[in-house]
């Protein structure tokens, strides 16, 4: 056997993702909230980026949402995002104007930190908005869990049926229903509760003192059924303290008769209820369909998930990227971006200065210059993503006039695929662009995702978007005759007659998706 050594050339294309690259495709897919959080953690961390304050005459603010410049629907600020970032020496090489910017304010309030110490109050002893903001802002709510267990700790009642309770708020989901078993529930207590060998009867006895003294009622049921008799029956209890000439205070809503009926449709006709067999329950129960429908009235004000309002964080709230508005001079629509809430940042000059002095120790000068890169890389990606979210949503409003003009029926097919030609970007940027954006419109704050669909083709040739059927299904069924609702094929020729054409399959998988149950369970009775 013979070994031997050699050199071979290979040629050959690799594509590697630059940190900038990454970190401008993190930026562009942020919606404006999460981008604020992240520019408020790097304004904390990193101490050579700053809050650039401007002061216009009368010492009135500028650079905020109204001053921002808008010249045919394009901001004036265009990154230079095609070049790689170059090292800090190069960059103040490069921009040596950058070395001497300097705004009001700037000399004496870098005098006040130390040498890479935190920043602090500026000279003029103005209010830190970012600690005020911090001051303002809501604390995390409390889970269901720990609310639960408050009220459980101040509830009257015997240890063991405490300690019990105290195991089964834990098995709680987040609707508030109790889904296991009182077996599945002993076996993943804890030794002591092991210990004291509890039976399924002070199990049964700690679950029903929590389903009578913890609120919201209907909390801690096994299932929608029980959860819809506890409620009925503690109104029901008010009810009867009315009559009696007491007040809890509460305006009681519902009448005795109508929580009556409510009960026995729940207790005794649950399932004919459910599957909307309202005649075949008013010929057992002896009821009228008028009767049913006041106790149907009273179900609908009951809560099928009482867990739910005491989850902490469940709601988010929406900050547009874009607003879009019309002109009527021109008779057009115009957007501009909402970002002006976002900080105003550059470099600090003094640090960037304290990195090219050779007189400043090394490993601190390596810190500066890693920071200043970190810094540089962020405004740009920032600045490249309101290039980019600005060009998209123009493309967007320019191909879907119509919508602004008559509404989501007037929706068009619009894959993102022709926006990235248009552009010249590559579709994945678009599709970041619009991941979790909303805009506000006249019509409404609408997502921007939605404008981009699939479509079909009417009979005149033209093509209507999958969003706008779904708005022209829902419009039928809002408009239909509720004692005779239209089926998935009344609607399908109903569909055909506005040149839509479109299979039963599609109707009903897009009836599905817009939450509408089928014809016989739409279907009212009575006067």
């Amino acid at each position: 056997m013979r070994f031997d050594t050699s050199q071979q050339m290979k040629l050959g294309q690799q594509m590697k993702l630059s940190p900038r690259m990454i970190q401008s495709m993190e930026i562009l897919q942020m919606p404006l909230a999460e981008l604020y959080e992240r520019l408020e953690q790097e304004l904390e961390s990193n101490p050579t980026m700053e809050v650039v304050e401007q002061v216009g005459e009368g010492g009135k603010e500028v650079g905020g949402e109204s001053d921002r410049a808008v010249s045919d629907g394009v901001l004036d600020i265009v990154p230079e995002s095609a070049a790689d970032f170059a090292r800090l020496d190069e960059y103040t090489e490069q921009n040596p104007e950058a070395a001497d910017n300097e705004f009001s304010g700037s000399k004496d309030r870098t005098k006040q930190y130390d040498e890479l110490g935190p920043r602090v109050r500026n000279s003029a002893g103005e209010r830190d908005a970012k600690m005020d903001a911090m001051a303002q802002a809501p604390a995390r709510g409390a889970s269901m869990g720990e609310q639960l267990l408050d009220q459980w700790s101040l509830t009257d009642v015997e240890d063991d049926v405490r300690v019990l309770g105290e195991v089964l708020i834990s098995a709680l989901d987040e609707d508030g229903y109790l889904r296991s078993s009182f077996e599945e529930v002993a076996d993943t207590a804890s030794e002591s509760i092991k210990a004291m060998g509890p039976t399924e009867a002070d199990w049964e006895m700690a679950l029903q003192a929590m389903q009578l003294l913890l609120e919201p009622v209907g909390i801690a049921a096994r299932d929608v059924r029980e959860c819809l008799l506890i409620q009925i029956d503690a109104r029901m209890d008010r009810v009867e303290g009315k009559d009696n000439g007491e007040d809890d205070g509460d305006e009681v809503e519902m009448n005795g008769e109508g929580l009556l009926v409510a009960r026995r449709l729940v207790g005794e006709f649950f399932e004919d209820m459910m599957k909307n067999r309202l005649p075949k329950i008013a010929g057992k129960a002896g009821f009228t369909l008028d009767e049913i429908n006041l106790g149907l009235g009273v179900l609908k004000k009951l809560s099928l998930s009482p867990g739910r309002g005491m989850s902490a964080g469940r709601d988010t709230a929406i900050f547009p990227d874009a607003i879009v508005e019309y002109d009527e001079d021109e008779d057009r629509y115009i957007a501009y971006l909402t970002d002006g809430r976002l900080p105003d940042v550059q470099i600090n000059i003094e640090y960037a200065k304290m990195a090219m002095d050779k007189g400043v120790v090394k490993n601190d000068r390596e810190f500066l210059k890693k920071n200043l890169s970190n810094a540089q890389w962020l405004i740009d990606a920032i600045g490249q993503r309101r290039h980019t979210l600005l060009r998209v949503v123009n493309a967007v409003v320019d191909e879907q006039r119509e919508y602004f003009d008559f509404g989501p029926e007037a929706l068009k097919p619009l894959p993102m695929q022709p926006i990235a030609d248009r552009l010249g970007i590559h579709v994945a940027t678009v599709s970041r662009a619009v991941s979790e954006k909303y805009i506000m419109t006249p019509r409404g704050v609408v997502a921007l995702r939605s404008f981009f669909s699939g479509g079909l083709a009417t009979e005149s040739g033209e093509d209507v978007s999958s969003n706008a059927v779904r708005a022209a299904i829902e419009e039928l069924i809002g408009s239909e005759d509720k004692r005779k609702p239209l089926s998935d094929e009344a609607m399908v020729k109903a569909l055909k007659e506005r040149g839509i054409e479109i299979a039963r399959r599609t109707v009903a998988k897009y009836r599905d998706q817009l939450g509408i149950p089928t014809a016989r369970m739409r279907k009212q009775f009575g006067g």
